[in-house]
């Protein structure tokens, strides 16, 4: 019978696939190599991108997930570009916090040019407090499940430039971030004469995923790096915890 949990240090929770490749990739790989256990809620199956299909998406995510190391990757099953936050899908991802019981939470910008980014945005957070709620009842694979509240819930930074709150050295794996995001070869980098060109599948915008990471890693002293959001203020216990 499966455990009635799978502990998890980090859980990303992203709207599409790719969207975790493309904004934290970096970030769970650092925390991968520290020995923390990290994890994957994909909240839809990317149905209506322009290009590939859900069947060719989900083998691409098998495929970065591979790459990054990553432990465990879901699907919340969610309608790509009319999920909700409301009680219907808050009660569809509440049992997937609380099965996997993240410490932290990384999830979509707070805004963005996606609409569905901003909307899962706040879906995760409202999901993440409620999942504390002891009186709110849920079920994973047919047992009842206990209340569970991530200690943090932080935003990375997708197309639109946002000002980061605090920035991750990603020198170390930004190779595998690449190589990760390449597994989508459906999404990105097409050629082009494909009459499926979209605004991601052209170098422009790949070649911004890179120079972001290096403007990032500057302004931390590193090579590269990636940025997030938090709605709350950040504490540190010691002065020398920071970079």
């Amino acid at each position: 019978m499966e455990a009635e949990t799978q502990k998890l240090d980090i859980l990303a929770i992203a709207a599409h696939p790719d969207d975790v490749e493309l904004s934290c990739a970096g970030t769970l790989m650092v925390h991968v190599q520290m020995g923390h256990r990290v994890g994957i809620v994909d909240l839809t199956a990317g149905e209506l991108g322009t290009r590939g299909t859900p069947e060719i998406r989900a083998a691409e995510a098998r495929k970065a997930t591979e790459i990054m190391g990553i432990e465990v990757r879901e699907n919340a099953g969610l309608p790509d570009g009319f999920f909700q936050n409301e009680r219907e899908h808050q009660l569809r991802l509440i049992p997937f916090i609380r099965y996997f019981q993240p410490d932290i939470v990384l999830t979509n910008a707070e805004r963005d040019r996606h609409p569905d980014h901003g909307r899962a945005a706040q879906l995760v957070e409202d999901s993440c407090f409620l999942s504390g709620l002891r009186k709110i009842e849920t079920h994973w694979k047919g047992r009842p499940q206990q209340a569970w509240r991530p200690k943090h819930v932080w935003h990375f930074i997708q197309d639109e430039d946002l000002e980061p709150d605090f920035i991750v050295d990603i020198s170390a794996v930004m190779d595998k971030k690449i190589e990760a995001i390449k597994a989508f070869h459906s999404q990105f980098l097409a050629s082009p004469d494909d009459p499926l060109q979209t605004y991601i599948s052209t170098p422009a915008f790949f070649e911004h995923i890179v120079q972001r990471a290096q403007m990032w890693g500057y302004r931390i002293g590193a090579q590269y790096g990636e940025g997030f959001t938090s709605r709350k203020p950040l504490g540190v216990g010691h002065l020398k915890a920071f970079v």
